[in-house]
């Protein structure tokens, strides 16, 4: 099966940047889609950003222009770099895969496959 791992996350300040990593495993072709997801205390998860092996991208409308993800397809490493970071970005943030590669969204519900989460913290 597809297995994800997420590395990155931190504490930063207003205004700050991290690069969050998601290396992926398990994929028998070269068609994949893997989704960027965040939950922070007491509010619901939310899909952030996915990408497609055909770089067909989605964002969530909070992060436009402040988010990019992009993909290593190479290294099958899958990339979140976060800038202009803002307190309400703070979240535990995770990786997934869906079942079917084409079901690729900001749907949670489409998606199989989470890694184990990586913190992100954003504070003065």
């Amino acid at each position: 099966q597809v297995q994800l791992v997420e590395s990155g996350g931190g504490s930063v300040q207003p205004g700050g940047s991290l690069r969050l990593s998601c290396a992926a495993s398990g994929y028998t072709s070269s068609r994949s889609c893997i989704g960027w997801f965040r939950q922070a205390p007491g509010k619901e998860r939310e899909g952030v950003a996915a990408i497609d092996s055909n770089s067909n991208l989605w964002y969530v409308h909070s992060v436009k222009g402040r988010f990019t993800i992009s993909q290593d397809n190479a290294r099958k490493i899958v990339y979140l770099q976060m800038n202009s970071l803002k307190p309400e970005d703070t979240a535990l943030y995770y990786c997934a895969a869906p079942v079917d590669w084409w079901r690729c969204s900001l749907n949670g519900g489409d998606y199989r496959y989470w890694g184990q989460g990586t913190q992100v913290t954003v504070s003065s």
